[in-house]
């Protein structure tokens, strides 16, 4: 028992390091290990962002935070076209690299980072010139827009920060250097814990910039990062590297790489839009019901981190090896990478069922508000045996460059029947909240038996990226 945890500890530290890890031969547990303990953190890097911002910005008052929701619900946007780049960005490059051609996989990352800034220079543009009234047209009032639209145009018009952090972390993933991509947002989160107070309440030589000050803090830090990030495609010893000869614009590659992408895009699109119903069916049962399912949700979202970091790797594993021509080394890793997953889930899930009240009393210490969180964690992880294959699956088709399958289940799984069962359940029948929690867990299970299935037909191995 100590011997195994003493070398699962060393393969973690070797994988903190940044030790390459041997994707299309050797162990698959070594190589699952190597690459998702950095994708783990990575992960949980991105989501210190908001957590920080919000920790210094509520110390101003409520404006501050109001405009900061308003502003992180237009950012959806740039996220879900971020990570739709990065979906396919991962795919194409993984490939390339498991065919053993790095020069191809340098001039796909160039032609990424091209198409990634070209999106965000739009988004520029309407943050720059419209912020306050894209902030009127979202319903905040005259004293959210003046305390909060040099926040808003910030974040909008300095998006490219976000879109490339994004886009290029894909890329490090799909070459295998996971690290890398944790590394630069080590540096973009340390820059940005540093600079919000000062930014914010004016601390030291710096004037006091209030809610502003956070965007400026926020945009700095992910600027940071992606300087990280391209001096090692220009100067590092990574796997992907970039020179003048692979910065000529191929607009075959990018159209190519879009229609990989948009069918990430579509999956984030609409995952993120499936809990604004279920959230618009659980405002029917007050204030209570809801502030109860906002604080479950946000504790299944963390908790469950590790699993995305999982699949993430999982992306990786398949895309290197269909290009190292071994599809069956591939599905195994897929397999394999679910049941580690599996453990995991599992795990949380004996937590939230021995110790969810206490876990939601740290955000509440209303009886009526912490039972009903308790309660939807009680509920929801009843199906996480499920969410952790089926998380795994979703993100091995997107390795595969398969992002149109599980966008189209997601459409049917989310659109056509998790939102009409959750208000079946809840409104029809009258079991009330509860109804969107089963609802939540028979539409996730359901989901994940069928892409179970459709994975095993076995298409997902002759796409070509």
């Amino acid at each position: 028992m100590f011997k195994w945890l003493g070398k699962a500890f060393s393969l973690t530290w070797k994988a903190i390091k940044g030790e390459q890890a041997d994707i299309i031969s050797g162990s698959l547990d070594r190589a699952i290990l190597l690459l998702s303990v950095p994708m783990i953190l990575e992960m949980a890097m991105e989501s210190l962002f908001a957590i920080t911002d919000i920790f210094f910005v509520s110390r101003i008052g409520v404006n501050a935070v109001a405009v900061v929701g308003l502003t992180e619900s237009l950012l959806t946007i740039v996220f879900s076209i971020g990570w739709g780049l990065a979906m396919g960005a991962t795919a194409m490059v993984a490939r390339r690299i498991g065919e053993k051609n790095p020069e191809a996989a340098s001039v796909i990352a160039v032609q990424a980072i091209y198409a990634g800034v070209a999106v965000a220079a739009m988004i520029s543009v309407a943050g720059l010139f419209f912020s306050e009234k894209i902030l009127e047209l979202m319903g905040a009032s005259h004293d959210v827009i003046q305390q909060g639209k040099g926040y808003t145009k910030w974040m909008l018009s300095g998006n490219v920060t976000i879109m490339l952090l994004f886009l290029i972390n894909g890329i490090f993933r799909g070459a295998g250097d996971a690290a890398l991509a944790m590394r630069s947002l080590w540096i973009a989160n340390g820059i940005n814990i540093i600079l919000d107070p000062m930014l914010i309440f004016g601390w030291g030589p710096f004037p006091e910039m209030g809610v502003t000050g956070a965007a400026i803090a926020t945009n700095l830090g992910r600027g940071c990062g992606v300087l990280y990030q391209l001096s090692h495609f220009f100067l590092g010893k990574g796997i992907v590297k970039i020179h003048r000869k692979h910065l000529p614009v191929r607009p075959d590659i990018i159209w190519s790489l879009l229609k990989v992408s948009a069918g990430g895009t579509g999956q984030f699109i609409i995952a993120s839009s499936s809990w604004i119903f279920l959230m618009r069916i659980m405002s029917q049962f007050g204030s209570v019901a809801l502030a109860g399912y906002t604080i479950a949700v946000r504790i299944i979202i963390f908790t469950i981190l590790p699993a995305w970091g999982m699949a993430n790797a999982a992306a990786t594993l398949v895309g290197q090896n269909l290009g190292a021509g071994n599809p069956e080394r591939a599905e195994k890793a897929v397999w394999r990478t679910g049941f580690v997953n599996m453990i995991f889930m599992v795990g949380v899930m004996v937590l939230f069922l021995s110790a969810a009240s206490i876990l939601t009393g740290i955000f509440s210490d209303d009886p009526a508000v912490k039972k009903y969180a308790t309660d939807c964690l009680h509920i929801i992880s009843a199906g996480y045996v499920f969410f952790s294959y089926g998380m795994i699956l979703a993100q091995s088709f997107n390795g595969a460059g398969d992002t149109r399958t599980p966008t189209i289940l997601n459409f049917f799984g989310f659109w056509m029947f998790q939102i009409p069962l959750a208000y079946l359940l809840a409104l029809s029948v009258g079991m009330g909240p509860h109804g969107v929690f089963w609802a939540i867990v028979i539409s996730e299970s359901v989901l994940t038996l069928v892409t179970a299935y459709i994975f095993t037909r076995g298409r997902w191995k002759t796409v070509k990226v």
